[in-house]
C-alpha cells in the first residue's frame, strides 16, 4: 500500500526568502532542510513564517451532512464542488449567455466593420448604418440571421474565459512586488499579458466565427475551416494576430485596472454590493473600448479574405484615407452597446455565484460542527455511563 506523505507548500512572503534547498510543491521529506543557530556559533539564523495547517479530509468526512440535512439545505450540496471549478463553470455559462444575447448586435458590428472590404475598393466609400444592418440581415437571413456565427463564439468564450482568468491572477502573483501591492503600471502589465496570452490561444476560433459571420455560402464552422485549410493555409487561422494582440492587450489592461482601482476605493460597505459591481464594470468597459476601438475596426479587416492590408501601420492610414477617422469608429454604437450588457451580465453572473459559494460553504461548515458537537456530546454520555 502505498505510504502518503505530506506535502509542504511554500509560498513568498514580502521580507521572507524561500530556503535554498527547497522545492516548491514536493515532498517534504525529500528536500527540506532546517535551519537554526546554536549559542556556540554553528549553524546559521533564518528568519521564518508561521504556518496554518487545515484539518484533516478524513475528520472531515467523519462529520460530514447527512443525506436529510443535504435535503433541507440543498445549497450545502455546491461546497462538494471543488471551489476553482464552481466559478469556472461559472464563467464559462456566464461568458456563454452575454454572447448569446449580445450577438445580433455583434453580427451588425461585423457587417459594418468590415463593409469596406466586402464591397470592393471601387466602392469602398458606401458605408451602412445600424438600422440598415439590422434591416439587411433579417431580410438575408431572417431570425436566425442573427446568431449565425454564434456557435463558435460561444466555444470561444470557454477556453478564453478559463485562460484570460488563471492568466491574470498569474501574471498578478508574478508582478507583485515586496510589499504584496500592484501598482497601476504593474496592474496594466498583468491585464495585457493576459490578454495577450488568451487571445493567442483562441484566436483560431474567432477567425473562423467572423468568416462564418460575414462570408456567404458558409452553414458550419468545419466547412469554414476545411476551405481555409485548402485554400490558404494553416497561417490564414492567424491572420491579424499582431493586431489583434496589439488591440487587446490595452483594452485588457485599462479594462482591469480601472476596474479594480475603483472597486479599491471604493468604502467597505459597497465593495460586496452588487449595484457597485456593475456601475464599476460598465465604466471600466466603456473606457476601453472608447481608447481600444479603432485597433479593432484594423483587426477585423485584416481578416477579411481579399485585404489590401498587410500590416496596421499600412491598414490605419488607409482606412482614414478612404473613411475619414470616422471609420476607425465604424460600428462603435452597437460595439458598445455589447459590450455594456455583456460586461454586466457576467459580472452579475459570477457576483451571485460567489455568493453562493460562499454561503454554501459557510453552511457545509456549520452543519459538520453541528455533527461535531453532537459526536462529541454522545461520547461524553458514554464515557460518563
Amino acid at each position: 500500500m502505498r505510504e502518503n506523505k505530506p506535502i509542504l507548500r511554500f509560498e513568498t512572503i514580502p521580507g521572507l526568502t524561500l530556503l535554498d534547498t527547497t522545492k516548491r510543491d514536493d515532498f517534504l521529506h525529500r528536500n527540506t532542510r532546517l535551519t537554526y543557530h546554536l549559542d556556540n556559533g554553528s549553524g546559521s539564523a533564518r528568519k521564518f513564517a508561521c504556518i496554518s495547517m487545515a484539518e484533516k479530509r478524513e475528520q472531515r468526512r467523519d462529520f460530514a451532512p447527512t443525506l436529510t440535512q443535504l435535503l433541507n439545505h440543498p445549497l450545502a450540496t455546491l461546497a462538494y464542488v471543488p471551489r476553482d471549478v464552481a466559478i469556472f463553470a461559472a464563467g464559462a455559462v456566464a461568458g456563454a449567455v452575454a454572447k448569446t444575447v449580445t450577438a445580433p448586435l455583434d453580427r451588425v458590428k461585423l457587417l459594418m466593420q468590415t463593409q469596406g472590404v466586402r464591397v470592393g475598393q471601387e466602392s469602398a466609400k458606401k458605408s451602412i448604418g445600424l438600422i440598415e444592418a439590422l434591416v439587411s440581415i433579417g431580410k438575408d437571413d431572417g431570425i436566425k440571421g442573427y446568431w449565425k456565427g454564434n456557435l463558435p463564439q460561444v466555444i470561444r468564450v470557454v477556453p478564453y474565459s478559463a485562460v484570460q482568468l488563471f492568466a491574470y491572477e498569474t501574471y498578478k502573483k508574478l508582478f507583485t512586488g515586496k510589499d504584496g501591492e500592484l501598482s497601476v503600471l504593474e496592474r496594466l502589465a498583468a491585464g495585457a499579458c493576459a490578454g495577450m496570452t488568451s487571445t493567442f490561444i483562441t484566436y483560431p476560433l474567432d477567425v473562423l466565427r467572423l468568416r462564418l459571420a460575414v462570408e456567404p455560402g458558409y452553414r458550419k464552422m468545419s466547412e469554414v475551416a476545411l476551405t481555409m485549410l485548402r485554400e490558404e493555409g494553416f497561417g490564414s487561422f492567424y491572420y491579424g494576430l499582431v493586431p489583434s494582440l496589439i488591440g487587446i492587450a490595452p483594452y485588457i489592461a485599462v479594462n482591469f485596472c480601472i476596474f479594480d482601482l475603483v472597486k479599491k476605493a471604493l468604502p467597505e460597505k459597497y465593495r460586496q454590493k452588487t449595484q457597485a459591481s456593475l456601475l464599476t464594470a460598465v465604466v471600466s468597459a466603456a473606457a476601453a473600448t472608447l481608447t481600444c476601438y479603432p485597433l479593432d475596426t484594423v483587426r477585423r479587416q485584416m481578416q477579411m479574405r481579399g485585404t489590401p492590408y498587410k500590416s496596421v501601420m499600412d491598414a490605419i492610414p488607409g482606412i482614414i484615407e478612404r473613411d475619414g477617422v470616422g471609420g476607425l469608429y465604424r460600428g462603435f454604437v452597437p460595439n458598445a452597446l455589447k459590450n455594456l450588457p455583456n460586461s454586466s451580465i457576467r459580472l452579475t453572473t459570477f457576483d451571485i455565484v460567489k455568493r453562493l459559494i460562499a454561503a454554501s460553504e459557510k453552511q457545509f461548515e456549520k452543519m459538520v460542527d453541528e455533527n461535531r458537537q453532537k459526536a462529541k456530546q454522545e461520547t461524553d454520555v458514554e464515557q460518563s455511563c
